[in-house]
């Protein structure tokens, strides 16, 4: 069953602009980012679990883009923007080809199981 969003039409006209444009900046710098960089990991200063995916990323000698916003008391609402456009409720948020692919336990997994070298083509 696909993720639920309230639609369009059940928000006010009043708001809707503002609704579609808050922050969405910071949508767009990811989304641009993720469609240049094969691997991107969007991440926050001082979350243990972005150091780790960096550090599994470059163990594994995947080459890859990395985004900080904030900590854990600054940017909490544009990193919020984040979560609302993907759905996913953590970070780090990693990117493989456009495709958001989980946080670093689901980033480990695929470089143990050999998927994140197969997705990338090598």
């Amino acid at each position: 069953m696909p993720r639920q969003i309230l639609d369009e039409t059940r928000l006010h006209p009043a708001i809707r602009d503002k609704v579609a444009n808050l922050h969405a900046d910071i949508v767009h710098n990811v989304q641009a980012a993720a469609a240049s960089h094969a691997v991107l990991a969007v991440g926050m200063a001082g979350n243990p679990h972005c150091r780790r995916v960096r550090a599994a990323l470059t163990a594994a000698d995947i080459a890859h883009r990395y985004l900080e916003y904030g900590s854990y008391l600054s940017q909490w609402r544009l990193r919020n923007a984040l979560k609302m456009w993907t759905g996913w409720p953590t970070f780090p948020m990693v990117f493989v080809k456009g495709t958001l692919v989980g946080g670093a336990s689901d980033v480990q997994r695929l470089i143990d199981s050999g998927e994140l070298k197969r997705l990338l083509g090598e």
